[in-house]
């Protein structure tokens, strides 16, 4: 067995699956612990979400990478911590990437926000954010510029145009990103739209 390929990589480069994975060279391809090789990426390569080893024959084996795609930005120490739609931080970057929000935990531990931060933590309402992220529509997605997270029911996006839009809790999320792309739609010159009920979507300002 004498070659590795590697494909489906956008951040990583297909040198670094390479040098983590160590894929013996040399030795016969049906001896080769294929298991080992993606346990060791996902180890070492938390970007990775899902590997898949391939034996390519007669003398390679192939790996199949899909990394984790960011839907929010925690700020840290001047860095950015990038967590993806099941709420996994994967990747620590000096520079955010572009149309990925970033997540702003207003909520106060006293007044309003108490009640949630005693019933929920910090933990929880992050995760809430990052369920609202996954949610919204693409193009909303990119143009968004800061998810703030007030308490568990109110949510807010803030976007790059200074529109703003109150999306309540993370429930019923797709019914929601469905009622804001309609309301966008009806109304392109408002400049606040709230979908907290997406039953009952408004819009105002222009």
């Amino acid at each position: 067995m004498d070659r590795v390929s590697v494909s489906g990589t956008l951040v990583l480069t297909p040198a670094e699956v390479r040098e983590v994975a160590s894929v013996p060279l040399g030795e016969p391809l049906i001896s080769v612990n294929t298991g080992a090789i993606e346990a060791r990426l996902r180890r070492k390569l938390p970007r990775i979400d899902t590997v898949d080893v391939v034996r390519v024959w007669p003398d390679g084996i192939g790996l199949k990478v899909t990394e984790r795609t960011p839907v929010l930005l925690v700020r840290k120490a001047g860095n950015f911590v990038e967590v993806d739609h099941e709420g996994v931080r994967f990747a620590t970057v000096s520079q955010a990437p572009k149309g990925v929000p970033l997540l702003e935990l207003t909520a106060s531990r006293k007044g309003s926000g108490a009640a949630s931060f005693r019933r929920f933590g910090t933990d929880r309402l992050v995760r809430e954010a990052v369920r609202v992220g996954g949610d919204l529509p693409s193009a909303v997605a990119r143009g968004t510029r800061t998810v703030q997270v007030r308490s568990f029911d109110d949510i807010s996006l803030e976007l790059g145009d200074g529109r703003t839009v109150a999306w309540g809790s993370s429930e019923s999320g797709r019914a929601k990103a469905r009622a804001l792309t309609a309301l966008m739609k009806a109304a392109p010159r408002a400049r606040h739209f709230d979908i907290s009920v997406p039953t009952a979507p408004a819009s105002s300002g222009s």
